[in-house]
């Protein structure tokens, strides 16, 4: 086996430290001796490989959906310092071959900051030239179930590893190129369409015209626009005003009362919430309407504190998987740092 010393993962700057804590803990179960590398605000984080198992098996072993504040991950060679302005390819190409085998893809990526997105059009530009090297030495191929991936933090130091295209993100860095719809009510609503791209398999199944919803803390309709582009009636739970023309749709009826008071007449198919409250109230508001037969499905954001995150994510979640055992409820919880996510992360649960 090749000589992976890290799998190195991306993330949302600011947050290396959940991304960290998280991958480590699971480094821990799984007993794959490791340490973490991380810096501040860089984008990504590095988990460095101490002994046997090689750390590249953690990838197979653990589902890549299962991690919250990753974005990406690969695991990698140790990182090259001193590629040659002149001629990149060939030192590169040395790398490749030393994975020792072939792929079907290929992802240059990297950091999600200021001075990472600088590098967007070089990446963009030496792809091509990387992609002829690769085909003349016979690197690439349909039937491989491997993803090279090429990480740069300027243009002369560069990650080289690999990555299961099945247990990996399947669009580049997992960062989706949604374009705002112009008639939506606000910026918002890319929360919602990320959400259901990335914890829905089968949209048509679970998304259905005259299915219902309810939307808490809609105004001004960000999301409710989104459920009701696929058809859903939709009853919007805010006391602040509702576009206009989302109103006039006809699909949603805005009630202006206590989003943690109000209950539906009978179950409705999704329970929808993007309220700007503690996570922990968040996390009860939404374990209390399964726990009541009050919705089938949910998606939701926890607005996470400024100290201990992840330890915050870890308690919410975990209090929703207890409440909902105890009343024999079957379900499964997803949650992930979406790319339209700030200070936030989305969870969605299904019950049926």
């Amino acid at each position: 086996m090749p000589d992976y010393t890290q799998i190195v993962l991306l993330c949302r700057p600011g947050f290396e430290k959940e991304c960290a804590g998280e991958i480590m803990d699971y480094a821990s179960e799984l007993a794959f001796p490791a340490y973490i590398q991380a810096r501040p605000d860089t984008g990504y984080v590095l988990l460095i490989g101490t002994g046997e198992p090689n750390i590249a098996g953690l990838i197979s072993q653990l589902d890549f959906k299962q991690l919250i504040f990753t974005r990406q991950w690969f695991a990698s060679l140790a990182k090259i310092n001193d590629l040659p302005e002149q001629n990149r390819i060939a030192p590169l190409i040395d790398a490749i071959k030393s994975l020792e085998q072939k792929f079907n893809d290929i992802e240059l990526a990297y950091p999600d900051t200021n001075e990472g997105k600088s590098l967007s059009r070089f990446c963009k530009q030496f792809k091509p030239h990387l992609l002829a090297a690769l085909k003349k030495q016979k690197l690439l191929s349909p039937h491989s179930g491997q993803r090279l991936h090429l990480l740069f933090l300027d243009s002369q130091q560069v990650f080289v590893g690999v990555a299961p295209i099945e247990n990996s993100a399947q669009i580049a860095m997992g960062i989706p190129r949604l374009r705002m719809p112009s008639s939506a009510p606000s910026r918002s609503t890319l929360k919602l369409e990320e959400a259901i791209h990335w914890f829905i398999d089968n949209e048509s199944r679970y998304f259905k015209s005259g299915m219902t919803a309810v939307d808490l803390g809609a105004a001004p309709g960000g999301w409710s626009w989104q459920l009701v582009q696929r058809g859903l009636l939709v009853t919007a739970i805010d006391n602040g005003p509702m576009e206009t023309k989302l109103m006039q749709s006809g699909m949603v009826e805005h009630y202006k009362t206590d989003a943690f008071t109000y209950r539906p007449k009978k179950t409705i198919d999704w329970l929808v919430c993007d309220m700007a409250e503690r996570p922990s109230l968040v996390s009860k508001l939404i374990a209390k309407w399964f726990i009541r037969e009050d919705c089938r499905n949910a998606i939701f954001n926890l607005k996470l504190p400024m100290k201990k995150r992840l330890q915050e994510v870890n308690e919410c979640l975990g209090l929703i998987h207890r409440q909902l055992d105890e009343a024999n409820i079957p379900h499964q919880i997803q949650a992930k740092q979406l790319y339209h996510d700030r200070e936030e992360i989305t969870a969605c649960i299904i019950t049926t």
